[in-house]
């Protein structure tokens, strides 16, 4: 096809509307379903009386659910196509996180928050893949950007409503914390029967496409496949002990550790300020950190795409983190801990979109559903280790300062470890290859 009679910006601007805000908003969803937990310790810890080791490993154990279900539930997304298998997943996870709204003990939610992990394994690697298979790589940090920042976008939203339930609905004598758990749940399932209806698994398949589109659009991401060297077709086994995607998943770990860590703890932190704040109080100020994390989140994608480069883009990110984590445990005062956190999760979230660009530059598409699903499931493992460990060191300290600092310390490994990777394609064997084509 001549290029020059296709406006390609508007066929790409086209697509990215069409895919990016739903699955934005199943993305936010997601998190809200699997971060609300923190939300509801304010209440749901004293009614449950729950100590500070217990909620950590609550917190945690969804990630031990998540990270033995992650591959196999990547390889039946190849099988049945994203379509089906996002739906699937939308609709059991959503039953499961309302459900958690009726447990009466720390065991039942040790039960109800891994089996959420089983059921939401494989959704975060399976968009990824899913985008690749409509985007080309030069577009492929930015539109990532746009998909994970529903991640902080969920806390924006999340904080104040989650708060805002708890403090506001208690009816027929079921305390807030349910409420909000089972209202947030809900809509995952409504969402899972509208992706079955909206998603398409294909741009050949794409109606809302015109002819002249989809065959250049598949005609563009063909030449963009054909561009890549050293890309490598590897079976399941060979791509789960593959030394590159093993590399990266060890990154993925530490760098979880560190986000989730707070993430799940900072309801709890802000409330370490004053005894005089309400629910909904807490809520609002823990949007701030989030919505500075998005602005800088997007801008800093951006800058990976229009340089072509993602190594120091995703390691970067890492530095900052971990100095904002040591600023947030050290330095006095409400107001300083907030600026810090604020530093933390700007480096947590610019670091996700150029570090999700790298897995694709040294394997096929074919191969990439798995890899991105191992290194995700490896790398979530620090979501159990990063809030058990702030909730083991509260338990005996009183504070989450030393859990802040241990979480720099490792975030420090994550950023040296990415900086020395080898930025080379001509050695397809060497940890990973960090510069796009």
């Amino acid at each position: 096809m001549n290029n020059k009679t296709v406006d390609e910006q508007a066929i790409v601007r086209k697509v990215t509307l069409r895919i990016i805000p739903f699955m934005f908003l199943l993305y936010i969803v997601s998190y809200l379903d699997r971060a609300n937990i923190g939300y509801a310790a304010l209440e749901m810890n004293k009614e449950l009386a729950l100590s500070s080791e217990a909620f950590g490993f609550i917190s945690g154990i969804f990630f031990i659910g998540y990270f033995l279900f992650e591959v196999p539930s990547n390889v039946m997304l190849n099988k049945y196509g994203a379509r089906v298998w996002i739906a699937r997943i939308l609709v059991t996870w959503g039953a499961i996180a309302a459900c958690s709204a009726f447990a009466q003990t720390a065991n039942q939610l040790y039960v109800l928050r891994f089996l959420l992990g089983v059921a939401e394994a494989g959704f975060f690697p399976g968009v990824i893949v899913y985008l690749t298979y409509w985007f080309r790589a030069k577009e492929l940090a930015t539109t990532v950007a746009l998909f994970t920042a529903a991640i902080p976008v969920s806390y924006i939203i999340g904080a104040p409503l989650s708060t805002w339930i708890m403090d506001n609905i208690n009816w027929m004598n079921w305390s807030g914390w349910r409420w909000m758990l089972f209202l947030e749940g809900v809509p995952a399932v409504f969402l899972g029967i509208a992706c079955f209806l909206f998603l398409t698994d294909r741009p050949e398949q794409a109606k809302w496409l015109t002819q002249q589109e989809k065959e250049w659009l598949t005609g563009e991401l063909e030449r963009d496949r054909q561009s890549r060297k050293n890309v490598k077709r590897l079976g399941v086994f060979k791509t789960m002990v593959n030394k590159k995607v093993l590399y990266l998943a060890f990154i993925y770990f530490v760098y979880q550790c560190g986000s989730l860590g707070v993430g799940y703890w900072m309801p709890q932190i802000i409330k370490g300020f004053s005894s005089d704040l309400t629910h909904t109080q807490i809520g609002l100020i823990a949007m701030l950190p989030y919505i500075v994390a998005t602005v800088a989140m997007v801008a800093w994608s951006r800058s990976s795409d229009r340089r072509n480069e993602r190594k120091m883009h995703s390691a970067i990110p890492l530095a900052v983190a971990a100095l904002g984590l040591v600023g947030a445990g050290m330095l006095p005062g409400a107001y300083a801990s907030m600026a810090m956190i604020c530093v933390a999760l700007s480096g947590l979230y610019s670091f996700k979109s150029p570090f999700w660009a790298l897995p694709t530059l040294f394997l096929d598409r074919a191969t990439a559903a798995v890899s991105i699903a191992v290194i995700n499931s490896i790398g979530n493992l620090g979501g159990f280790v990063g809030p058990s460990m702030i909730g083991l060191v509260k338990g005996n300290s009183q504070s989450a300062s030393t859990g802040l600092l241990f979480l720099s310390a490792l975030l420090l490994i994550a950023f040296l470890m990415t900086a020395l990777m080898r930025v080379t394609n001509k050695e397809p064997d060497q940890p990973v290859a960090a510069s796009a084509h």
